[in-house]
């Protein structure tokens, strides 16, 4: 029976440790050294194993004085030390961890007398040229990171104890070999993207691949069982194994392997490494800016391409020999490459929010619509459920809300609502909060709550708190609940918020100062928003919505100019915005407005003075005594839109037309 401490048991290599230590020694009692926020994460790790029993959380902390561990466990056997921090991204924080850590973990073996396993990297060989063997390791080599350099000097922290150890130096490793599981993207991951895209070019373009040199990659599940296998052979103390390929991949394999595994059918060809070193390794600073700015477009460190290839050849002669009979040799990287691939795709693909569902652009889409319980906001999360969303809707009256949530689940839908005033902060932040628990994202959001008031400005010269209400739903609630959601968007890479604004922010309708102001300034967000989150693949469109039959028009009565259309229409264009993504949709009357404001301006004025004069204000601005405005269930506005009349058919003719002039969405 043989008791171990294992550091790192949480992480990508500890997760395929723990399982092979458990099979391999039946009667291990294995203590796992974990943060306390990480020990729902081990139990849920462990929970499937044969011998989870045998799993007991080490409380503690590698960067805290003594490890942070208020009572070590005894009779231990072996330490298996894979804790650090594997990124050549990461900066000198990394040393606490790195190599703090090791020194605590040196002066754990001490006190227990255990043996001390140490995982280490090839890294320690830094810019070394040439062979590196088992036996080397202070070869006066340059260390070109922080990440390079922790572990050259974790390493060597162990060599001068005087305790009994082992040390293990991984080259990088990739995902398991059967599964392709990985828990990052690391390595040959950031270039998946680009090799995603050459994947798409024609078959007859050939690719070309320089000859900049080779590199070295192994799965994870190789390095594992070779570790076990390595702790439990007992080989002789402080000897170093180098669990690498024995033959290094040149970069013109690795491209090929997972071209192939992208479904490129294009001819991979070779060309000397002198024809790319001026991209590649740039000495001037132009090109090194212009090159970096290409590998971030495709999220990928620049640090990356730098030590894309190794300008040293690791021997593990002596780690084979040590393995002699265990069957237990790292598999050509073509024989993993398409596992490796389709779990990237499937989990880790930064785009992959970005992919539609086969079944339809809205399956399984996560749509929070605000003003959801009547109206257009009804109408649009209807028909979005229909189409397989999972809608999510917020208003602020409950009754109303779920009695439309009940509705649509009924109709076999989708749905869930959450009462929430977009005017409040807390309230905004609350809801978002649950949300993104209970649903985990959101893709897309409907900013259609909104408020409207008819008065005219020498009517409202007393009543500034209008035009702030007005603000505080139409612009303030909208804004606050993109910048609630805009994290989470950017972190997938995904995003499309739908504005519903108004035809009569183009046309500027008078005694709506308040409402179209409100609008306007919602439209210049968006544009602003829009230009900022491109590259994040965050979208936005804005309609400008003609009058909608909803109770926000009621009082108006027969004051409304142009055509009514119903809930059930206007649902349809947010249905549009959300597939098509459009920049905006217009109405004809609405961008025939804004072309008066930009050809004929003074022009446009008259006519809308006109309007203006023609139409009065409402009684309730007038001080008349009104009823509390509703829309009975026949509710049928003077101008409701009609599709067989005559205007309707020159409508569709004109939206037919706009669909030819680029940038019109009618």
């Amino acid at each position: 029976m043989a008791n171990y401490i294992v550091t790192g048991g949480t992480g990508f290599l500890g997760q395929n440790v723990l399982p092979l230590l458990l099979e391999r020694d039946p009667t291990a009692e294995v203590h796992v050294l974990v943060r306390p926020q990480s020990i729902a994460k081990l139990e849920q790790q462990v929970s499937t194993l044969e011998g989870k029993d045998r799993v007991h959380p080490l409380v503690g902390d590698l960067t805290e004085p003594g490890l942070g561990v208020k009572e070590e466990p005894s009779g231990i056997d072996h330490i298996i030390h894979l804790g650090a921090i594997y990124d050549m991204t990461a900066g000198d924080e990394q040393a606490s961890t790195n190599v703090d850590g090791t020194r605590a973990i040196v002066d754990l073996a001490v006190r227990t007398g255990a043996r001390l396993h140490h995982v280490s990297s090839i890294a320690v060989a830094g810019d070394f040229r040439g062979h590196f063997t088992e036996n080397d390791f202070d070869k006066g080599q340059g260390f070109p990171t922080a990440y390079h350099r922790t572990k050259f000097e974790s390493e060597e922290i162990v060599r001068e104890s005087g305790v009994d150890w082992r040390v293990y130096r991984p080259s990088a490793i990739l995902g398991h070999s059967e599964t392709g599981a990985i828990d990052k993207i690391d390595g040959p991951y950031f270039f998946f993207p680009f090799f995603a895209e050459l994947a798409k070019l024609p078959a007859a373009l050939p690719i070309t691949v320089p000859d900049i040199g080779s590199t070295n990659v192994v799965p994870v599940d190789y390095v594992a069982a070779a570790l076990v296998e390595l702790v439990h052979r007992n080989p002789q103390g402080r000897s170093v194994f180098h669990l690498v390929n024995p033959e290094p991949q040149s970069m013109l394999e690795v491209y090929s392997a997972f071209s192939a595994a992208a479904g490129s059918k294009a001819r991979v060809v070779g060309i000397p490494g002198a024809v790319a070193a001026p991209v590649v390794s740039p000495r001037l600073d132009a090109i090194r800016i212009g090159r970096n700015a290409l590998l971030t477009r495709f999220g990928v460190p620049p640090v990356m391409l730098d030590h894309l290839t190794l300008p040293t050849v690791f021997d593990s002669e002596a780690t084979q020999n040590a393995l002699s009979g265990s069957g237990i040799t790292p598999p050509p990287l073509t024989a993993y490459a398409d596992t490796l691939w389709k779990h990237w795709k499937r989990a880790l693909d930064p785009d992959r929010a970005r992919k539609q569902d086969p079944r339809g652009p809205l399956v399984g889409r996560h749509i929070v619509i605000t003003g959801g319980s009547s109206g257009i906001g009804q109408a649009s999360a209807e028909a979005a459920a229909r189409k397989g969303a999972t809608v999510i809707l917020l208003a602020r009256g409950a009754e109303q809300l779920d009695a439309v949530v009940a509705e649509i689940r009924a109709s076999g839908g989708d749905a869930y609502g959450y009462p929430c005033d977009i005017t409040d902060t807390e309230s905004v932040d609350q809801t978002v909060k649950a949300i993104l628990s209970e649903h985990d994202h959101v893709d897309m959001l409907v900013n259609n709550a909104g408020r409207s008031i008819r008065r005219s400005l020498y009517r409202s010269t007393d009543r500034l708190h209008d035009f702030e209400r007005t603000m505080a739903v139409n612009y303030f609630g909208a804004v606050r609940l993109v910048l609630a959601l805009l994290p989470q968007m950017r972190e997938r890479r995904f995003g499309h918020v739908v504005n519903i604004s108004s035809a009569a922010v183009q046309s500027h309708t008078p005694r709506f100062a308040a409402y179209v102001a409100s609008k306007a300034a919602l439209d210049g967000f968006a544009e602003v928003a829009a230009a900022e989150t491109l590259s994040d693949g965050i979208s936005f469109t804005t309609i400008h919505m003609p009058l909608v039959a909803t109770p926000m028009i009621t009082p108006t009565g027969d004051k409304n100019v142009g055509p009514v259309v119903s809930p059930e229409k206007a649902g349809a264009m947010v249905i549009r915005a959300l597939i098509d993504k459009p920049k905006r949709i217009d109405t004809p009357l609405g961008t025939l407005g804004q072309f008066g404001s930009i050809f004929t301006p003074k022009g446009k004025d008259r006519t809308m003075h006109q309007f203006y004069r023609r139409f009065p204000d409402s009684a309730a601005a007038r001080g008349e005594k009104t009823e509390k405005p509703s829309i009975p269930t026949d509710f049928a506005p003077k101008k409701q839109y009609d599709a067989s009349t005559p205007t309707a058919r020159v409508a569709k003719l004109a939206r037919r037309l706009g669909r030819v002039v680029p940038g019109a969405n009618w």
